[in-house]
């Protein structure tokens, strides 16, 4: 059936009339347009969904979330047969979040289940804790993360809290993938009496659990006065996290007006990304225009964390996810060994695409690090096996995600902001600002560079070009990068030679301590190029790189 078939089958009426006469609109319109809306299903891939809003079976609608919830139903009730099912979902700003929020919950009350449904907008981390909380057996969250407008998600949980893994992650999507038609989702039965809404009873547990991870209060106390912005790009951060700056004691915290509205259309950024510096444009500013000591960012769905601090010049400077990151790493295992709690044997994990100045962090204080894929999952999994037998301090990755405490398993941006605000607290302590602590681990562990450049290639075409680059890297790699000799390649293909799940990701590492990771995103339609670099040097070594892998 090619997709012009495909795309005729929805106009009929089991089909809204909205629905209906957008397609027929389509039909006679772009055939590019119908092709991509209809040429594949909208993979549920082993996080959920995500992609463009808009009719047709590889769109996100009120249709595929409604039989993804129907294929996640059928597998929750084979993995639980005894009953008694509760699953928790939630939602961020972005638009038709709530929609999907209340049909997600509406398909899983028809198949029996008790929902515990969020009143309003909450960051994702929330919706992890929850699940952990009034012991769910699964739960959802509605959101694109951090990907531009047009797009929205669906992230699939477990009952420990963490996005799913293997077995369940291939057997649900297995379970998926039977859902062929609207008319297999259940949604009979008295859906409303198993929803309940839920929110600020949570959002209380929540952040008690957060402060109780606090490692200098007096720190605080001292600097309770010092000057921070914080913005929500008119995501859900905007509920808790100067909240909990609030509670934990500091008195200065500013948020940029404009953007604490909650608008999926993000009206004030082109993409609403800490990780791109448009995005931190207008907390810059009010931080130049106030003096504030730094600000930070969350994006829509609040687990992700970008921040800029002032540095020596008294200019605001932009930290990537590898330094504040390395930097928060430091400063727990500081701490904690000051605390004299690192006797206990605790571990810390980052991921394979992440800077290796974490390794040598952890090193100095005779931590372990594991390292895994790309993914919070991968460091939740990690989490849930040493659960009760080892204590986990922190994770961390690249894509500015990060997590202490093991009542979340996701990264967190509330977590985040409160433990960079103690963490200036505590360099203040020291005579230092942030900038200068970065300096500082620098000048201890030596000069460690990163940098990524991603590569979009939108549509069926990209997809294909993007493979087609994987497959040129696989069968001729580089032998020399930025004049240094490769000496060894890990395909993440093979993973009876890495110890770890298949992955679709290539490193290279060179003589002269020299790495570059390559991989194709998982929710974007993007191939990822990740450098980084050691020495005095290493800014002009990553300039190489980025040539090299550029031409």
């Amino acid at each position: 059936m090619n997709y012009r078939e495909i795309a005729l089958q929805w106009t009929g009426p089991q089909y809204d009339e909205k629905t209906r006469m957008k397609v027929n609109s389509m039909l006679h319109g772009d055939p590019k347009e119908l092709e991509d809306a209809f040429y594949r299903n909208l993979e549920f891939g082993t996080g959920g969904l995500r992609g463009i809003m808009g009719v047709g079976i590889n769109r996100m609608n009120r249709y595929t979330v409604g039989m993804a919830t129907q294929g996640f139903s059928n597998y929750i009730k084979k993995a639980f047969p005894a009953g008694g099912v509760k699953v928790a979902v939630s939602y961020d700003s972005r638009n038709h979040s709530k929609e999907f929020a209340k049909i997600t919950a509406e398909v899983f009350a028809a198949n029996g289940f008790h929902v515990y449904l969020f009143e309003n907008i909450r960051p994702t981390p929330v919706l992890s804790f929850a699940i952990r909380e009034l012991k769910c057996q699964a739960g959802v969250m509605i959101t694109a993360s951090h990907n531009p407008k047009e797009y929205n998600g669906y992230k699939a949980y477990w009952s420990d809290g963490a996005q799913i893994t293997s077995p369940h992650d291939t057997e649900i999507i297995e379970e998926v993938k039977k859902i062929t038609d609207p008319s297999m989702v259940n949604f009979s039965g008295e859906q409303a009496t198993r929803i309940e809404l839920i929110g600020e009873d949570i959002d209380r547990r929540y952040l008690e659990s957060i402060h109780s991870l606090m490692l200098s209060p007096d720190s605080v106390k001292r600097h309770s006065d010092m000057k921070m912005v914080y913005t929500p790009l008119h995501g859900c951060g905007v509920r808790l996290v100067p909240r909990s700056l609030k509670e934990l004691g500091f008195t200065n915290v500013h948020t940029v007006a404009d953007q604490e509205i909650s608008d999926g259309d993000f009206p004030t950024v082109v993409s609403p990304n800490p990780e791109e510096p448009g995005a931190m444009k207008m907390s810059v500013e009010l931080a130049e225009k106030i003096g504030a000591d730094f600000a930070m960012a969350s994006d829509p769905d609040a687990d992700r964390v970008g921040i800029a601090v002032r540095d020596n010049d008294g200019k605001m400077v932009l930290f990537n996810g590898n330094q504040t990151a390395s930097m928060l790493m430091y400063y727990m295992l500081t701490r904690w060994s000051e605390l004299g709690k690192i006797e206990n044997a605790p571990y810390v994990v980052t991921t394979i695409v992440s800077s290796q100045l974490m390794h040598a962090i952890a090193a100095k204080y005779g931590v372990q690090i594991y390292d895994v894929l790309t993914g919070f999952k991968y460091i939740a999994e990690i989490v849930r096996n040493n659960e009760g037998k080892r204590i986990f301090i922190c994770g961390a990755e690249e894509s500015y995600g990060f997590n202490a405490g093991e009542f979340v398993r996701d990264k967190d941006s509330v977590v985040t902001c409160s433990l960079i605000a103690e963490c200036a607290a505590w360099a203040a302590d020291q005579g230092l600002t942030l900038y200068q602590l970065m300096d500082k681990i620098y000048a201890e562990f030596g000069l460690y560079r990163e940098r990524l450049v991603s590569v979009v290639r939108k549509g069926k075409d990209g997809v294909e070009q993007i493979q087609n680059m994987m497959k040129e890297y696989r069968e001729n790699p580089p032998s020399v990068i930025a004049g240094s000799k490769v000496t060894k390649i890990i395909d993440y293909n093979e993973p009876e030679k890495t110890g770890l799940p298949k992955s679709n990701v290539l490193r290279f590492f060179t003589a002269d301590g020299g790495v570059v990771a390559v991989r194709p995103s998982g929710t974007e339609p993007k191939i990822k190029f990740y450098f980084g670099a050691k020495g005095e040097n290493a800014n002009d070594t990553l300039d190489q790189m980025v040539n090299e892998f550029s031409k």
